[in-house]
């Protein structure tokens, strides 16, 4: 075959014509151990091979070695080829060879011998060694043949590779969007929780109390909550005359105990028991915390003057309870001042849910945000004005 040691070189002719056969005065020696032939003139010669007048029957696809002679300035250039029998004609000994594992100056040499002569131009030694010294081809022409030097294999992995380099680059841009617009069209609360408007029970006296409640924590109006022991002389407590203040009357008085009994002024769950039981605490102090039943409870947040524009009362917000996966909805109804007197304080916020929110909740932590930024009722509305 044919002829080229590098097959990922193109020569810088190859979009011309490469078998133009031309009458370029040459001889060719053979290197034969047999001595058949020793020596041909050459009829024609192209890029691919060349032509001569064989003494001797040659054989069809017979390989043989021989020397390329050429006259040029009066000096003689010679290179060494490989020559492939191809066709042999018996009746005029007209033989045509074609050229095996040519060297890349010798593919230079001959083109530039083959286009000098069909362009008349005179070859001349300078020319030749200009031809030799130079880089006379190129990288081989990328072929578009749709795929198919790759398998199915390759085919799918480099699919694959392109999705998952396609994915990566979505979720990079969603997360860098979502980042964005948290930081610049949604406003976060600082602190929150749910809140239920109750009522507070407190001790009448100091003393000890001891919680009556059951398991479910409901109490009925009227209802016994907790008793409560205290000391006889703190009932008496500045309803003694001088007879009764002597010590040993004051000792009498101590050692007695009263008891009471805390009741409940509604019909409420009990919501927190702030005094364990059989703890001391003072008079005025809080015992229980109730929340009438059925009563919807609210959420109370925190937000900074910053804020301002986006905690209005009326502004839609979104809020999620601690333990729940459900995100809520609920609209600022009323905001106001932690301390009027220092303008620098933050705005407390009460947020009423949209469906109602179980009491059970109340003292929950919250999260809630409000976002201000383009919804679609937002371009729905602003496509409306623009009557389209």
């Amino acid at each position: 075959m044919n002829s080229q040691v590098n097959a990922n070189v193109v020569h810088e002719s190859e979009a011309q014509r490469q078998h133009a056969r031309v009458k370029i005065p040459a001889k060719l020696r053979f290197f034969n151990t047999d001595r058949t032939q020793t020596e041909a003139r050459v009829i024609d010669l192209s890029a691919g091979g060349l032509a001569f007048t064989a003494t001797q029957p040659l054989t069809v696809g017979e390989v043989h070695k021989g020397r390329l002679q050429f006259v040029i300035d009066n000096l003689g250039l010679a290179m060494d080829v490989e020559l492939q029998i191809r066709s042999y004609d018996r009746q005029t000994g007209r033989t045509g060879c074609q050229f095996q594992n040519l060297e890349q100056q010798d593919i230079s040499t001959l083109r530039h011998l083959i286009t000098s002569h069909l362009s008349g131009d005179i070859v001349t030694m300078g020319d030749v060694l200009a031809t030799l010294q130079r880089d006379n081809f190129t990288k081989a022409r990328k072929v578009k043949d749709g795929g198919s030097g790759m398998t199915a294999f390759g085919r799918l992995r480099a699919v694959v590779f392109s999705a998952g380099i396609f994915i990566v680059g979505l979720a990079a841009f969603g997360f860098v969007f979502k980042s964005v617009y948290g930081m610049y069209f949604v406003s976060h609360a600082q602190a929150d929780l749910v809140s239920v408007p109750g009522m507070n029970v407190t001790m009448p006296r100091d003393g000890t109390v001891q919680s009556l409640l059951k398991g479910d924590a409901i109490a009925a109006k009227g209802a016994p909550l907790a008793t409560f022991s205290t000391s006889m002389l703190d009932v008496l407590k500045g309803h003694l005359d001088e007879d009764q203040l002597q010590p040993a009357k004051v000792e009498e008085l101590f050692g007695k105990q009263m008891t009471g009994t805390l009741t409940s002024p509604c019909d409420c769950v009990v919501a927190q028991q702030m005094v364990a039981d059989g703890q001391y605490a003072s008079k005025g102090d809080v015992i229980f915390q109730l929340v009438p039943r059925g009563a919807q409870a609210n959420v109370e947040a925190r937000f900074t003057y910053r804020q301002f524009g986006d905690v209005r009362p009326g502004t839609p917000v979104s809020f999620q309870v601690a333990d729940e996966e459900q995100v809520r909805t609920g609209t600022i109804v009323s905001s106001t001042s932690l301390n009027s007197a220092d303008l620098s304080s933050d705005i407390r916020v009460q947020i009423k849910p949209d469906a109602p929110l179980d009491s059970a909740y109340a003292g929950r932590p919250v999260e809630v945000t409000s976002d201000r930024g383009p919804s679609l009722n937002w371009l729905i509305d602003k496509a409306m004005a623009h009557g389209l």
